[in-house]
Parts: C-alpha cells; sequence; structure tokens
C-alpha cells in the first residue's frame, strides 16, 4: 500500500558530499516523522536523523554539524545531506516514515529497501 524508494547513494571520497532522497508513495493521508538510520556491515541499525511533520530535528551525535534532514510535506519526501563524509559513515542508509496513516485506515510503518553509501578515497 505504501512504498518508499530511495535514492542518491553511491561511492564518495573523504570530505565529499552526498545527496540522499525518499519518496514515499501510495494510499497516504499523512506521515508523522521521517527520518533516515544506517547500518554498517556486523552493527546494529542507528539512527541518522529524523524530521517530524511540523520540521522538528533529531541528529545522532555521529552526524550532528555535517549532515541535514529536510523535507517535502507536499510530496512526501525526506532529503539528508551529506557534508564532509567519513569512511566510518560507509553504512546502508534506510528511510523510513513513521505512524503513516493510510486513506484506507490504519496507521502503519514503513522502511526502504535501503542505499549504499561508501566513503573511500
Amino acid at each position: 500500500q505504501v512504498q518508499l524508494v530511495e535514492s542518491g547513494g553511491g561511492l564518495v571520497q573523504p570530505g565529499g558530499s552526498l545527496r540522499l532522497s525518499c519518496a514515499a508513495s501510495g494510499s497516504i493521508a499523512s506521515i508523522t516523522a521521517m527520518g533516515w538510520y544506517r547500518q554498517a556491515r556486523g552493527n546494529v541499525r542507528r539512527l541518522v536523523a529524523v524530521i517530524s511533520k511540523s520540521g522538528s530535528t533529531n541528529y545522532g551525535d555521529s552526524v550532528k554539524g555535517r549532515f541535514t534532514i529536510s523535507r517535502d510535506n507536499a510530496k512526501n519526501t525526506v532529503y539528508l545531506q551529506m557534508n564532509s563524509l567519513k569512511p566510518e559513515d560507509t553504512a546502508v542508509y534506510y528511510c523510513n516514515a513513521d505512524n503513516v496513516r493510510l486513506t484506507t485506515g490504519g496507521i502503519y510503518d514503513y522502511w526502504g529497501q535501503g542505499t549504499q553509501v561508501t566513503v573511500s578515497s
């Protein structure tokens, strides 16, 4: 009923930048919060950044000051601008839509399929 499609991952050198996008589509009435999580090989999935419908944001400690999350409510799309990338930012990045109210009824959480970000020289 709802799909999250991510784009923008890839290979970048240390110090470089990337911009991730995630568009939610389907029978969506509203989305409370959208965010990004990442999972490096052998590690658990961790919060990168989250943004509420009103624009309030929260960031993981390791990305504060380097990453910026933004959201277009009209397009149900969330963005992650990543600057000053480090090798330790290498991970699969997952988009999350939290408390998605469907036009057909019900409230659910959804995840994207993940996009690989590799920071290496």
